[in-house]
């Protein structure tokens, strides 16, 4: 053990010795973020997770630790003891937080050497991700994935605080759990004293926190992992965290004004920034109306406008015809028809198309009408109703989409999002919070040739539509609820289900007849007969949000040791082959 360690205890971080320290001894440890040589005097910047401080090593002063000094290099792990002094005036680093001051040192000790790191710790420069999540545990020396670490900490910690005051009580639910395939693909666990069966890892803890209202804890939270074996992207990990909620004897909006306190509070306590609540809301059929998306990013406008009725009556064919096969037409109106040249209006076409669209019809609005290829399709009155529905405006562009409803929405909701970034319409220091509301029950998939649940099949319809769910079950909608902030959804919930028959009718209508569901979902079903009080939660992705709240590009800058966008870890060479006997134990062969 170091001498240095068992007779001095570390006083302050690096990064919090300050003016007000100046005369104080202070023993310090950390790495070696730079060292430079004047032939005399040795300037080193020791870094830890606090920030960097500047020691100096003078010949005169302690020329023992001097000597010991020339073989110190990037990276080394020092403990030193020196006397907290002032710069000289020319010499301060506005730019550091302890640029006012610097450690005369008076003993030194090197606990630690290092060899050279395979990239640039001190600068971000550009370094491949692959490099950098091999050697992962020296990329998270680099400031600010330290400081994203550490305000996730901050966040589960003030998570806590707030949920635990509000009388919510912390329950562990299992990770070995039963495989009910309904959404992504489960993670599955082979069992070894039960040969030929399986575990699946949970996507979601929801039928633990449900049986959990059955028990009688009406206040229920976890900070858990989840696991999906699902296609990856920027925002998505194999595993993630959720902070996971469930509480009874509520309505949505107990559920909402838990929230909006529970984020007021977070973000007041970990970034100190005040959120106006209650937040806005949207339902579903607006979000998309107006957004295309279910997930908006209302920070800026550019919406969408609906104008099917008057250009159906237009003698553009191609429009007039996608109504008539009960397509749509909708624009979005940008104020300045000279910020586009042809060539990036020509990308913006193709940019649609990428969406499933046929294709981006343009018009300019002057004072005596339109400009454009197709302004010879309309007459006058069309003209002024489409100016008026859109606010157009001398000097305005239009941008129409036609076609099936669906693909205008997401044709125009992804161009929207493209024009704002391409004009720098989005303030980044914005939070713009947006409730969304009525999702519908069910989607039909043409894959599966049947109804499947929007959220999950445990999410209650809306009363009145009950009678819908046996004939015409695409017209109901759910008591589910979304939180986006910024055009990303961080969480999502709803009122569940708590009567038995009601259950078995959403069963039946996804298409699960009795024999499948009773294997499936038994257990639950058997619960729910046993006085389940009315009940809701909602659950929120805790990597996405810390993501939002850093300012990351990924949620891998987030998460300590992330995998890649193939869920594999370049660190440890997970995942790897496992040997025959132990493959043999849990009766398994691989292909």
């Amino acid at each position: 053990m170091s001498e240095f360690i068992t007779k001095e205890k570390r006083t302050h971080y690096c990064g919090n010795v300050g003016a007000e320290h100046v005369g104080d001894d202070v023993v310090l440890m950390g790495w070696v973020h730079r060292r430079r040589d004047l032939g005399g005097l040795i300037f080193i910047d020791l870094r830890d997770r606090e920030g960097i401080v500047q020691i100096v090593l003078d010949p005169e002063r302690r020329p023992q630790a001097h000597a010991l000094a020339h073989d110190i290099r990037n990276e080394f792990v020092l403990a030193v003891r020196g006397t907290v002094t002032l710069r000289p005036e020319d010499m301060i680093n506005p730019s550091l937080k302890t640029g006012e001051i610097e450690i005369m040192v008076d003993e030194l000790e090197i606990l630690n050497e290092s060899v050279t790191p395979p990239f640039v710790l001190d600068a971000e420069s550009e370094v491949s991700e692959n490099l950098l999540l091999k050697y992962r545990y020296l990329d998270l020396r680099r400031r600010n994935l330290q400081q994203n670490i550490i305000l996730r900490s901050n966040v589960v910690s003030e998570t806590r605080n707030y949920l635990q005051q509000e009388g919510f009580i912390e329950i562990e639910t299992p990770f070995l759990t039963k495989s009910t395939p309904e959404g992504a693909r489960d993670y599955l666990v082979p069992s070894r004293v039960s040969p030929g069966t399986f575990y699946a890892l949970p996507q979601s803890p929801q039928l633990f926190k449900q049986l959990l209202m059955v028990s009688g804890f009406d206040k229920y939270y976890q900070i858990v992992k989840c696991f999906r074996d699902e296609d990856l992207r920027a925002d998505r990990q194999p595993e993630f965290t959720q902070i996971d909620m469930e509480m009874s004897f509520i309505s949505e909006n107990d559920i909402i004004e838990t929230i909006e306190g529970m984020m007021a509070h977070i973000f007041k306590t970990c970034l100190n920034r005040e959120l106006q609540i209650p937040f806005p809301r949207l339902t579903y059929g607006d979000a998309i109306e107006r957004y295309g998306k279910d997930n908006p990013d209302t920070r800026f406008s550019l919406e969408l406008k609906d104008l099917t009725d008057v250009a159906g009556g237009s003698e553009f064919r191609v429009f007039s015809e996608t109504v008539k096969s009960g397509g749509a037409v909708k624009a979005i109106l940008l104020a300045d028809d000279k910020v586009f040249s042809r060539k990036d209006l020509d990308a913006l076409g193709n940019f649609v198309t990428g969406y499933g669209a046929k294709g981006l019809a343009l018009v300019r609005v002057n004072q005596d009408g339109w400009t454009g290829s197709i302004a010879k399709f309309f007459d006058q009155d069309s003209i002024k109703r489409i100016n008026e529905k859109t606010g157009a405006q001398p000097g305005s562009l239009l941008l129409f989409v036609a076609d099936t409803k669906e693909v205008v929405n997401s044709a125009l909701g992804a161009l929207r999002i493209h024009l704002a970034e391409k004009l720098e319409l989005i303030d980044g220091k914005e939070l713009a919070f947006t409730w969304i509301t009525e999702f519908p029950m069910f989607e039909y998939s043409t894959t599966e040739d049947r109804y499947m649940a929007t959220h999950h099949p445990f999410t209650s319809p809306v009363a009145q539509d009950i009678p819908l769910l046996e004939t015409d079950p695409g017209k109901v909608r759910a008591r589910a609820y979304d939180l986006v902030l910024n055009g990303s959804e961080i969480g999502g919930g709803s009122i569940r289900i708590h009567k038995p028959d009601v259950q078995s009718i959403i069963f039946k209508a996804l298409g699960l007849g009795k024999d499948e569901t009773r294997k499936k979902f038994g257990f639950f079903l058997d619960a729910l007969q046993y006085g389940t009080p009315p009940h809701g939660g909602i659950a929120f992705g805790l990597d996405r949000m810390i993501m939002i709240m850093a300012g990351a590009g990924s949620i891998r800058d987030v998460i300590a040791f992330p995998k890649t966008l193939k869920a594999s870890c370049l660190m440890s060479e997970a995942p790897s082959e496992v040997s025959a006997e132990q493959l043999a134990d849990l009766s398994l062969k691989t292909i």
